[in-house]
C-alpha cells in the first residue's frame, strides 16, 4: 500500500515549523498509525535524519498519550478511535495524509507532533481528592450507588485526557474535559462533600489556562475517542453556578431594616 505522510516538523518550541512529505511504498494495511510512524522513523534513522517526535505509551487506547490531527480531524476519520488503534486500512491507496499536532494556545508546541498538555494536569490537581473513604474492596457497597448514577459516572470517568476535544473545538475550549472530570466525581455520593469547592476550583483553573469559551458546538464529543457525552458540560455549569450562588450568599451580610414602631419606641 502506497501512502504519502505530510508531517509537521518543528525542532523546538521557538522554532518555525513546516510540513515535510514522506512517501511510503510498503505500508501494511493492518498497521496502526503509530506503527506506520515507527516504520518511517526507522527509515529516517537509517538515512541519518531526525525521527518524527510523537507521544505514545500503552498503544491500547487507554492512556491518552497519543493524539494528533489527520487531514484536519482529531485522531483521524474513525469515530471513538485513538490514533494508536487506527489502522491503515481506513485510508485509500495513494492517499496523502496531512498530520499535525493539536492547535491550541493552551497546548504549546514542543517538537513535531508533541504538545505540552500539562494544563490538563493542573485542572485535575485543582479539583483535589474525594475525602470520603469507601474502605477496602469488600466494603465497596457500604455507600449504595444506583445503577443509573454509576453508569453516568462511569461514562464521564472514561475520559483519557487526550486533548482531542480542545483540538477540534473552534474556540479551543476544555469544557468537555473539565466537565467530565467534575461530573464523574460530583455525580457520586462520595463526591458530594467537596462538590462546590471542586467545581469552583477546576473551572477557575480552566479559565486561567488560556482555553477558549464553550459555545456548545459539539465538535468535542464528535471526535472524543471515548464518546464522552455533551451532558457533562451541563453538569459542570450547574455545579459551578450553584456553588457561585452559595458563595455569594455566604458573603452577603443581611441587615434587618428598622421598622417605624421601633423608631418611635426609641
Amino acid at each position: 500500500m502506497r501512502l504519502t505522510l505530510k508531517i509537521w516538523r518543528q525542532k523546538g518550541p521557538r522554532d518555525k515549523g513546516a510540513f515535510v512529505a514522506y512517501p511510503m511504498d510498503n505500508v501494511n494495511s493492518e498497521m496502526s498509525m503509530l506503527e506506520c510512524l515507527d516504520v518511517l522513523n526507522e527509515t529516517l534513522i537509517e538515512r541519518g535524519e531526525e525521527p518524527v517526535a510523537f507521544e505514545h505509551d500503552c498503544r491500547e487506547g487507554i492512556c491518552g498519550s497519543c493524539g494528533f490531527m489527520i487531514n484536519g480531524v482529531a485522531h483521524g476519520p474513525e469515530r471513538a478511535t485513538t490514533v494508536c488503534q487506527l489502522t491503515m486500512r481506513h485510508f485509500r491507496e495513494g492517499q496523502e495524509l496531512l498530520i499535525e499536532p493539536w492547535r491550541a494556545g493552551a497546548f504549546p508546541s514542543m517538537k513535531d507532533l508533541v504538545v505540552d498538555r500539562r494544563a490538563f494536569d493542573r485542572i485535575i490537581a485543582a479539583g483535589g481528592y474525594v475525602s470520603v473513604s469507601t474502605g477496602n474492596a469488600p466494603d465497596g457497597n457500604t455507600i449504595p450507588v444506583g445503577k443509573d448514577i454509576a453508569d453516568r459516572a462511569m461514562d464521564a470517568a472514561a475520559c483519557i485526557g487526550c486533548g482531542a476535544c480542545v483540538a477540534a473545538c473552534p474556540n479551543a475550549a476544555a469544557a468537555l474535559f473539565t466537565g467530565a472530570k467534575i461530573a464523574h466525581l460530583s455525580i457520586l455520593p462520595q463526591g458530594e462533600v467537596e462538590r462546590d469547592r471542586r467545581a469552583l476550583a477546576m473551572v477557575a483553573q480552566m479559565n486561567a489556562e488560556s482555553f477558549g469559551g464553550c459555545t456548545n458546538i459539539g465538535e468535542c464529543t464528535g471526535v472524543c475517542p471515548k464518546s464522552i457525552p455533551l451532558g457533562v458540560i451541563a453538569v459542570m455549569n450547574r455545579d459551578y453556578l450553584g456553588a457561585s450562588l452559595k458563595r455569594r450568599a455566604d458573603r452577603t451580610t443581611t441587615i434587618t431594616p428598622v421598622t417605624t414602631w421601633e423608631t418611635e419606641a426609641k
